[in-house]
């Protein structure tokens, strides 16, 4: 049974992480959906179950245009069902058309991470084709400076601490979010 307090919003529309690969979309996201009582969906892997293939092998067999193509398809579908909380990869709010969908159907809010906290998290993993460079850190790099102009653009931006568990960064968002009309309907 809740106690006097612990009423937690009802989310009325779907909120859309956005934000470098190593922010914490997921791991936030999913902390986020858990305190909300939504679902939590990662449009990457929607792509990833539909092509039975993994967001490198798309890259590397279709292209970069195809698959932010089936990415803009995935985030409508999902910004159309119930509300929930959507993980995007870190390219899809570069595309104006995902932008202007997520401002019309969701609520956007960018996880900002400085370039030593993302390097810390992304840093040996092969899982980013964008990374497969000769220097991935200087890539990260030239990522952030063409992107944070545009991701801040985001209607909430929250700054992601290293120090902050999981949970304590899903309730900085929450208590960012809840400044955004109509995203939250209390219960009765």
């Amino acid at each position: 049974m809740k106690g006097e307090g612990d009423t937690m919003p009802r989310l009325q529309k779907t909120i859309v992480l956005v934000g470098m690969m190593g922010a914490g979309k997921t791991a936030v996201g999913t902390a986020l959906a858990r305190a909300l009582h939504v679902p939590f969906q990662d449009s990457d892997e929607e792509i990833v179950k539909a092509a039975q293939m993994s967001v490198a092998e798309i890259f590397e067999r279709d292209g970069e245009a195809f698959f932010r193509a089936r990415e803009s398809e995935v985030i409508e579908r999902l910004l159309t069902g119930a509300p929930a909380v959507v993980s995007t990869g870190g390219g899809a709010f570069m595309f104006e058309a995902n932008r202007e969908l997520i401002s019309r159907l969701g609520v956007s809010c960018w996880l900002k991470a400085d370039l030593d906290l993302l390097w810390s998290r992304v840093k040996g993993k092969n899982t980013r084709p964008l990374l497969r460079t000769a220097d991935p850190r200087a890539t990260l790099s030239g990522l952030i400076e063409k992107r944070y102009p545009i991701y801040g653009r985001a209607q909430v931006t929250v700054e992601s601490e290293a120090a902050l568990s999981i949970e304590a960064m899903a309730q900085k968002v929450i208590a960012a979010l809840k400044s955004q009309p109509g995203l939250f309907a209390e219960e009765p």
